[in-house]
Parts: structure tokens; sequence; C-alpha cells
């Protein structure tokens, strides 16, 4: 593959320059978001899932075997697993070597992980970059694990095309999602750990929840899958719900829907990320962000008015009242003299 650019090992396979290339995006190199634009038109291809829920539920083991099912039924699987960040070192707490052990010389398996580096939602600032990376290599499935932080991973929904929400009986997740409202974006509920005690009390509260819900004539209404990851038991047939829901949105060419809100979440985040580090860069040239941190903190100013001026780009008044005073400073100084 010598002499090759970068996208074209990517698309051919190769595990390297995969690699290489989701850790300078991860790093956000410029060289490495150029490479990604040469990529993109090569995605859309992989079929998303996204795993979410509380600590403790079990999302790991969840995620390992599942691999090992998908890849018994022939299918070339990729995982992004978002880890806390270290205070340390700013990557991952948990890294690749850790997790699924099993799978680290699996040629049909590509497992990253990311620090969330402070970015909520329970996904990694750099999440749908590396999912496009692996969608491009031509990965049948990605698989997202979220970072578990468990009331506010509902930002998953929106990348995905199959969302797992996993709880467990006994540790209340079920409560605690209800009041985040993290319940709202299970296509599938993963009861793990169901041989312990509470399981059919919480399946009854789920499904108590889901008969409060209308659902319209052809809308998907979530199933409910009990398994316990460590031995394997249900396993099968939350497989067979996920391919269910894949096929309910096919048929109801929903596809489209999810490829649409995937692209608002990457334009929207691009922008987001872009127009801030602009502003930043702008505002400090003259020294003039410190000024008006500054101005705020001694409220002579107030941060909205700022930001507004950013967003109507209305700062060179700033630039030439500072040169007012210079002159006025100037003026001042001869007559003293």
């Amino acid at each position: 593959m010598s002499g090759k650019e970068t996208w074209e090992k990517v698309i051919e396979g190769d595990i390297i320059a995969a690699a290489r290339l989701m850790r300078d995006l991860d790093d956000e190199f410029p060289e490495a978001q150029e490479t990604l634009k040469k990529l993109y038109r090569h995605t859309g291809k992989s079929y998303i899932l996204g795993i979410t829920g509380a600590p403790g539920a079990g999302k790991s083991t969840l995620v390992d075997v599942i691999t090992e099912k998908l890849r018994g039924r022939e299918k070339t699987v990729g995982i992004v697993a978002i880890d806390p960040t270290s205070p340390f070192s700013g990557g991952a707490i948990l890294g690749d070597r850790i997790r699924m052990q099993k799978h680290a010389l699996d040629d049909g398996v590509f497992i990253k992980s990311l620090a969330t580096r402070g970015h909520l939602g329970g996904l990694s600032r750099s999440t749908i970059d590396i999912v496009n990376v692996m969608d491009a290599m031509g990965k049948d499935v990605v698989i997202i694990e979220t970072v578990g932080v468990g009331q506010d991973e509902t930002e998953i929904v929106k990348v995905a095309h199959t969302n797992l929400v996993v709880v467990v009986p006994g540790l209340g997740d079920d409560i605690q999602a209800i009041k985040a409202g993290i319940l709202e974006i299970a296509d599938i509920f993963v009861i793990n750990k169901s041989d312990r005690e509470g399981a059919d009390k919480t399946r009854r509260e789920l499904e108590h929840m889901l008969e409060m819900k209308k659902y319209g004539e052809g809308e998907w209404k979530p199933r409910i899958v009990n398994t316990v990851a460590l031995t394997g038991e249900g396993i099968d047939e939350l497989l067979d719900a996920i391919e269910e829901h894949r096929k309910h949105i096919e048929e109801k060419g929903l596809l489209k829907f999810h490829d649409l809100r995937k692209a608002r979440v990457e334009l929207y985040e691009i922008l987001k990320n872009r127009l801030f580090e602009k502003a930043l860069s702008d505002l400090s040239k003259n020294g003039l962000l410190e000024k008006l941190v500054e101005e705020i903190s001694e409220r002579e100013i107030d941060p909205y008015s700022v930001v507004e001026k950013v967003i109507n780009h209305r700062f060179d008044y700033y630039l030439s009242r500072e040169g007012d005073e210079s002159d006025e400073s100037a003026q001042e100084g001869g007559k003293g003299i």
C-alpha cells in the first residue's frame, strides 16, 4: 500500500493507517481533518448501535458478547468506547488493551477508546469523526458505548440507528433514568444482570411506563430484553430485537431521517467548535480578550453584550477606542510639559 494516501489506505482496511488517523483526529490535527474530508463520501454504510446506561450496568461486558455474536454471524465490528478522562494525562482512564481482550487479535474487530475530555452528553468530542473512519473502513456495525454518566447521556440518540438503554435490577437505574428522561431515547431496554433479585420488578416498571405512552399506528414500541452478559444469556434475543428495529426503520423509510439527524449533529458540532476557536483567536489579538474579561469582572460591561458584539463582528470600536485613549494620554502629557 506504499505510495497511497492515508484515506486510500483506510478504505482498503489498513488498520495502522486507520489507528493513526483516529489518534490525530482526537488530537484535532488539521492534516487529519483534511484526510477525513476525502473519506467522507465513503461513509454512510455502517449500522450504528448505541449503548448507554448508568455506571455498573455492565455495558462493556454487553458490548463484548454482542461483538462475539456478530462475529459469529460474519459481521465486521467497530467499537467506540467512551471513557472518563484521566485528570493527569487527559486520556481515557480505561484503555483499548484493558477492554475485550478476546477480540484484540481479530482483524474483523476494531476497538477505539476515547476520553470525554470534559464533553457532556455521554459522548466524546471526536466520536462522530471516529465513527466515520470505521464506517469508511467498511465495518458492518459500529457500536458506541457511552461513558456511563447516567443522567445526561441523551446525545447518542442523534448519532445511532438503534439505541439500547441498559438498566440493572437493584441499582435504581430505572428511577434515575425516568427523572433524567433517558428512557425516552431507548429503542430497546436491556435488563442486564437479570439473574439478580428484582429483575421481574424492573421489567414490570418498564412495561408500565411503556403502557402509559401513546404509540401511533406503525410506530416503534421499545422492546424489553432480559440478559446476563457474563453468561451470554439473552444475547441472541437481544440481537433479534436489534435486527427487528433495523428492519422497522428500513421499511418505514427512516434511514434517511437518521442520516439527516446525524448530518445535522456533525455540522452543528463543527460549526460550534470552529466558531468558538475563531472567536477566541480574534479576541486574543492585541490583548482584547483579557481586557474584556477584566471589564466584565469589574461590571463595566456585561458578557451578553460582549457575545453579541463577537457575533456581529463589532469589536473594531474597542481597538479604535484604545487608539483614542493613547492619543489623549499623549496630549495630557504634552500639557504637563
